[in-house]
């Protein structure tokens, strides 16, 4: 496997772009997950990707592991859970308002992976691991679980992609501090938004908590700030790119669609730059379709954006 990943996968069900949840009555069914729509999002770029979870033995289940494997994604390492459903997001979807988003997970198989569900040779065979912090969030034995998977990654020499995902409905804002801050020192590549960079490293500016991750073991820090492109650094130079123009009908996905992007970049050993303006093309495609992952470029989508925003650069 090129990147494989794991977490929490769940049964979307939105509403039509415009209508607000609590007068919805048209919804469309889909997935959502941070870590799926990571491997989804590669896969259609040509990459081999595996995604692993607990998923109840229901519809909403088996629905998830028919869109994974339609999209190419393995599943092998699955289980199916027959005592615990398959948590459900209902949300609606707005280009500039709130989005009302209202969870269905408490109990789900998803909070109930321990670290007896990886398997060791499955990620020392990957060259990427990516986590990120929503699957801490669900449980004790999550956090064990990605204490573990972190800590074989290492053993086998396979480099971690980790990602805040920061969701403070899950857990108050010093009890994530504690916990990301822990599991992030020692990713290779952190893939992280303003906020949760200060959130996990207690600094007080983006050039301050990149730092304090380099210090730590990371090779090379990005920073995802949506309309105001990305930024990384490595600890001795700096590279900054724009956002793509984006005509946006669902925002939600944007993060997850830029490390599909980015890892992308950083698998073929392309340039830092060339990197963050992969991730940027895959966030602004993504979020002109409605749906976690519908927006999700192929490999010519992908091209075809880069190729068109040099146009314009020149």
């Amino acid at each position: 496997m090129d990147v494989v990943t794991f977490g929490e996968l769940m049964g979307l069900m939105v509403a039509y772009p415009g209508d607000p949840l609590r007068h919805a009555h048209d919804f469309r069914r889909g997935i959502a997950g941070a870590e799926a729509t990571v491997a989804i999002g590669l896969a259609r770029l040509g990459y081999r990707t595996g995604w692993f979870g607990r998923l109840g033995d229901d519809a909403f289940g088996h629905a998830a592991l028919e869109v994974l494997r339609a999209e190419g994604v393995d599943v092998s390492r699955v289980g199916l859970d027959a005592e615990a459903p398959t948590g459900m997001l209902v949300r609606d979807a707005h280009a500039v308002r709130r989005i009302s988003v209202q969870y269905y997970r408490s109990g789900s198989a998803a909070s109930l992976m321990r670290p007896a569900d990886l398997d060791p040779t499955y990620i020392a065979g990957a060259r990427v691991l990516h986590v990120t912090g929503i699957t801490p969030a669900l449980s004790e034995s999550c956090l064990d679980t990605v204490r573990a998977a972190i800590e074989l990654a290492h053993e086998h020499g396979v480099v971690v992609s980790f990602d805040p995902n920061l969701r403070l409905r899950l857990w108050s804002a010093e009890r994530a501090a504690a916990v990301l801050g822990e599991l992030v020192v020692g990713a290779d590549l952190v893939l992280t938004s303003d906020e949760e960079a200060l959130v996990m490293t207690g600094q007080s500016d983006r050039s301050l908590a990149a730092k304090w991750l380099l210090d730590r073991g990371s090779r090379l820090v990005v920073v995802k700030a949506g309309a105001d492109g990305a930024w990384a650094s490595d600890g001795v130079d700096e590279w900054a790119v724009p956002a793509f123009s984006a005509a946006v009908v669902d925002p939600v996905g944007a993060g997850d669609a830029f490390d599909a992007g980015f890892l992308s970049g950083w698998l073929d050993g392309v340039s830092v730059p060339d990197c963050l303006a992969r991730g940027a093309a895959c966030g602004a495609l993504n979020v002109q379709a409605l749906g976690d992952i519908d927006g999700l470029p192929y490999s010519a989508d992908l091209v075809a954006a880069l190729a068109v925003d040099s146009e314009v650069d020149r």
